[in-house]
């Protein structure tokens, strides 16, 4: 439990540190954290029996992680319009060229296949990025109003997907009855799933209080936010089951990999973000 508990702390404050200094800090730690979970999503799905492409994988991954972590001025620079879909398709491309080395076709298209799978999977972390370029500019009466709309959001979402994964465990242990998906994770349920998505839902109307936006976006934001969270969760435990591996890596002592540490994120970001930009934007 000490180890844990320490840990925890490691975990937190680069966190918390890049967040506190924003923009280009927040910007780098999601940088390292794909290329991390990238490593380690490559080697589950090796485990798994996938033929993978690794480092051009993470080349990839980190491409379309900058490719949604940057926002480019194209109003000045016209020609920096549709760079980032193109650097994209290029990665594409070279991984496919790179999937002729596989003597047997099928092998080159499965290698092809998990490559990519395995980049696209650990980039949707640079939404968390992406979530604070794009969020609504917040009024000055509102209680995050000095942190300002991108550490504001972006700490919404943290604290919402961390709620969820307290809410959901806490009500789980005490009282989770009705499991579900027993495939994937034989411990989750629906008790669990309750009581994640009525703390999610409380830690989001609080959020969007402090961010001045209205808040009963909390009655849909809330349980979206809580149940895509899941769902990162779950796929993350689909990978590792397929690899027989209980986490995806030991790197951190009693927290598993940084992967078992993201992969709520990888569903919850992209999600909120959209949300944000179609109704809140």
């Amino acid at each position: 439990m000490q180890q844990r508990a320490v840990s925890a702390i490691f975990i937190v404050l680069p966190l918390f540190a890049a967040i506190a200094l924003g923009g280009l800090a927040i910007a780098l730690l999601v940088g390292v954290l794909v290329a991390l979970g990238g490593m380690e999503a490559f080697r589950l799905l090796r485990a798994a029996g996938y033929q993978t492409l690794p480092w051009l994988g993470l080349a990839l991954a980190l491409v379309v992680a900058a490719a949604l972590a940057i926002d480019l001025d194209t109003a000045t620079y016209p020609q920096l319009a549709g760079a980032p879909v193109l650097l994209s398709g290029v990665g594409i491309v070279l991984i496919g060229v790179g999937a002729f080395s596989r003597t047997d076709p099928r092998d080159g298209l499965a290698a092809w296949a998990a490559t990519l799978f395995g980049a696209l999977y650990v980039a949707q972390l640079a939404f968390v990025v992406r979530l604070g370029l794009v969020s609504p500019a917040m009024p000055d009466g509102a209680a995050f109003a000095p942190l300002g709309p991108e550490r504001a959001w972006i700490l919404l979402l943290v604290f919402g997907v961390w709620a969820y994964d307290t809410g959901a465990y806490l009500v789980g242990k005490q009282i989770g009855r009705h499991h579900f998906l027993t495939h994937i994770s034989p411990a989750k349920t629906l008790e669990g799933v309750a009581g994640g998505l009525v703390a999610t839902s409380i830690v989001v109307l609080v959020g969007l209080f402090a961010v001045g936006a209205p808040v009963w976006h909390a009655i849909i934001l809330g349980p979206l936010l809580g149940l895509t969270a899941q769902a990162g969760d779950l796929a993350e435990s689909m990978l590792k089951r397929a690899a027989g591996a209980k986490d995806s890596s030991n790197l951190i002592p009693g927290h598993g990999g940084i992967l078992d540490r993201i992969d709520s994120f990888l569903f919850a970001a992209p999600v909120v973000t959209l949300y944000v930009v179609a109704l809140l934007g």
